[in-house]
């Protein structure tokens, strides 16, 4: 019964101006003469959305509390009152019925943008997700495109509990037909999220939500409303030469302060921002090794099965004789998250472990206080 509440009519409205044609949209310019440096994380993401939604009729979107709320993160700020509730569609708590329904449109050429409200709630709708997105495209012998986004908050936040903070990057890393990208920046959340929605494939898109409210620099490339980021490409966010440390979303801030740390005491960091997890840009990560001879991968997830466990094993399998040094894994603790606030930091990567661990891996000395 509750799926009737869905508003189904938004999938054949849009269908119809598919089918019949619809009126032509011209991408929304910024004015002439303004210059925003400064942008936050959520601002990124609702203007990517704003502008492809203007750009193309086909594109809706589809969440809990996604409209007259607004977004549970103000994602979705003004979104309702501009394109209507055919096209920023709320829906009941039914995580299984609202994924069918957004994938079945994307089968039918439309190009959902389908919000959770945190990817643990899309636990229950993982067989839409694996069964139904990602492998049509295989199983149809390539006659059927998939072109949809899963959206939404992934990893940890503060003091939410082990059933609201696990990190999906593994999880969806490991599935042929899904691309996964996890942006840190505001550049990455824009030009990121703008090439998910225009690729024809599904994307699992995992944001953090302690991130929405960081504040980044941009460019003026960056608001160009033509901007996007290359799926599967990875960002040096600081050259070295002493060693390469890898993260993604919330992670690459950590990395970069620590490799600050590392400066005072002549260790020369080079710091990559993942960016993709599916594709991984092995090529970059692989370049980076071969020019400082030692890795260490950092992500807020479980240990065994990881992320940083797949850049391992490439770097080991394709470089192997590059490397001076074992390679070193910063994770979340193997343990589910603990609801205390003193006990949920030490499951998560902190910043002292990182520097440990890059002086590690560069047989620097590491003092007992500091070890502890």
């Amino acid at each position: 019964m509750m799926l009737r509440i869905a508003k189904p009519k938004v999938s054949i409205r849009i269908l119809t101006h598919l089918i019949f044609g619809a009126p032509t949209l011209t991408r929304r310019s910024y004015s002439s003469g303004v210059k925003v440096k400064q942008m936050m994380v959520r601002e990124a993401l609702n203007s990517a959305l704003d502008e492809e939604m203007a750009a193309d009729p086909r594109i809706f979107l589809m969440g809990e509390e996604v409209g007259e709320y607004q977004g549970a993160y103000k994602v979705s700020k003004g979104l309702l009152h501009k394109y209507g509730p055919d096209r920023v569609v709320d829906t009941p708590i039914t995580e299984a019925g609202f994924t069918g329904l957004a994938t079945g449109a994307a089968y039918y050429g439309l190009r959902p943008v389908l919000e959770f409200m945190t990817f643990n709630f899309a636990m229950q709708a993982i067989d839409h997700l694996i069964n139904s997105a990602a492998k049509t495209h295989y199983m149809s012998g390539g006659n059927i495109s998939v072109p949809i986004v899963f959206r939404g908050p992934n990893g940890a936040a503060l003091g939410v509990g082990a059933q609201h903070s696990q990190c999906y990057a593994p999880w969806y890393g490991s599935v042929p037909g899904l691309k996964v990208v996890a942006p840190y920046s505001s550049e990455d959340a824009r030009g990121l999220l703008k090439a998910a929605i225009r690729d024809p494939d599904p994307v699992v898109f995992l944001e953090n939500e302690l991130l929405y409210g960081e504040s980044f620099r941009v460019s003026e490339e960056v608001l160009d409303p033509n901007f996007t980021l290359p799926i599967g490409k990875a960002k040096i966010e600081k050259e070295g030469t002493d060693v390469t440390i890898t993260a993604f979303s919330r992670m690459v801030g950590y990395a970069l302060k620590a490799a600050e740390t590392l400066a005072k005491e002549d260790i020369n960091a080079e710091v990559i921002n993942i960016r993709s997890i599916r594709p991984l840009d092995r090529s970059s990560i692989n370049a980076s090794v071969r020019k400082t001879n030692r890795l260490v991968t950092v992500e807020e997830g479980f240990p065994q099965h990881g992320v940083g466990a797949e850049i391992c094993a490439s770097v080991v399998e394709e470089i192997f004789e590059y490397l001076d040094a074992p390679v070193e894994r910063i994770t979340g603790a193997d343990v589910p998250m603990p609801y205390a606030a003193n006990l949920e930091r030490m499951a998560l990567p902190q910043v002292e472990d990182i520097v440990r661990a890059a002086k590690r891996v560069c047989y620097k000395s590491i003092s007992m206080a500091a070890a502890v």
